[in-house]
Order: C-alpha cells, then sequence, then structure tokens
C-alpha cells in the first residue's frame, strides 16, 4: 500500500476543482455556495446579500405591526370558522406578506422576513393563551371536555400554516 496525500485536505491543488464566477478565487465543493448564476465564494455571497439588504428602520416597526393585527384577526376569524382553518391560514399569511410588501415599497432584508415570523406569531398567542387558561379553569372546576382541546388545536394550526406561508411569500424562496 502507497502513501497516498489524503484528498480531503484544502491544502491539496487537486481537492480544489471549482472558481467563484464572481471573484475567480478556487473554493472547494464544501464551501461553495451554489448560486441562479453558478458557484460562488462565501465573500461574494455575503457582499451580495448587502446589497439586497434595502429595508429601512421603520419598515422593520410597520412589518411588525401589520403582522400581528393581521395575524390576530386571522387567529380570531380560526376560532369562527374551526375545520376551514386549513384555507384560511394559508390565506392570512400571503395576506401579511402582500401587506407588508405593499407599505415598505416592497425593500428587502433577512431580518424583515424573520420579525413579520416573530409578529405573527405575536399575534397568534393571545388567544392560544385565552384558550389554555379556559382549559385550565374547566379542568380545575371538573368540568373538562375534550372538546375543549379542538379550538385550540386550530389556534395552534393557524399559526403551524399562516407563518410559513408569509415567510416563504416575503422571501422569495421557493420549496422543491
Amino acid at each position: 500500500m502507497t502513501d497516498q496525500p489524503n484528498p480531503t485536505t484544502p491544502d491539496d491543488d487537486q481537492n480544489i476543482t471549482l472558481r467563484c464566477n464572481r471573484c475567480g478565487k478556487p473554493i472547494t465543493p464544501e464551501e461553495a455556495v451554489l448560486t441562479p448564476t453558478g458557484y460562488r465564494c462565501q465573500d461574494c455571497v455575503r457582499r451580495q446579500q448587502k446589497v439586497f439588504d434595502t429595508a429601512k428602520p421603520l419598515d422593520f416597526v410597520w412589518a411588525f405591526l401589520i403582522a400581528v393585527v393581521i395575524s390576530l384577526a386571522g387567529s380570531w376569524l380560526t376560532r369562527l370558522i374551526g375545520f376551514f382553518t386549513f384555507l384560511l391560514a394559508p390565506a392570512v399569511g400571503v395576506a401579511v406578506a402582500e401587506v407588508v410588501r405593499f407599505v415598505i415599497k416592497k425593500r428587502r432584508s433577512l431580518k424583515l422576513f424573520r420579525i413579520v415570523s416573530m409578529g405573527m406569531i405575536l399575534g397568534g398567542v393571545p388567544l392560544i393563551l385565552s384558550d389554555l387558561l379556559s382549559i385550565f379553569l374547566q379542568i380545575s372546576a371538573g368540568s373538562f371536555s375534550l372538546l375543549r382541546l379542538l379550538p385550540l388545536g386550530y389556534q395552534v394550526l393557524f399559526l403551524v400554516l399562516a407563518v410559513p406561508s408569509a415567510y416563504y411569500r416575503l422571501s422569495g424562496t421557493r420549496r422543491r
């Protein structure tokens, strides 16, 4: 058995098979980031991301407030429609994304998408907490029914479906 160099070491010139299509720097497959235009080094990807972060400080405030208010309204509607939450929740997520996009004039930021998600969760939490309190009071009074868990399940389902819908609509990320 002959001694051969370890092909996984980054110093090995044979392991460097790619070049960044922006700066031309040699990159290993582990360092390469696949973009729609080809492979790029992580430095170029970071610099390019900063170009796309165009949101202004007030955009974060507006986006958060819009997400909280619409999510609270959607969560309240969930109480009224029950099973049809499967249809309502993604629509509310898309509505949040479109209203935010309109108000902030289509500016973008990764932090903005996350703040909208947090706002939507915060908007849905009050009704979840009220359902939990109601369940707790019924248990302590000895009059608990399993059917009482259904509205709580719909509230949770609302958030599970609405938040990703808004995030993906705003970020432009497509799931395959």
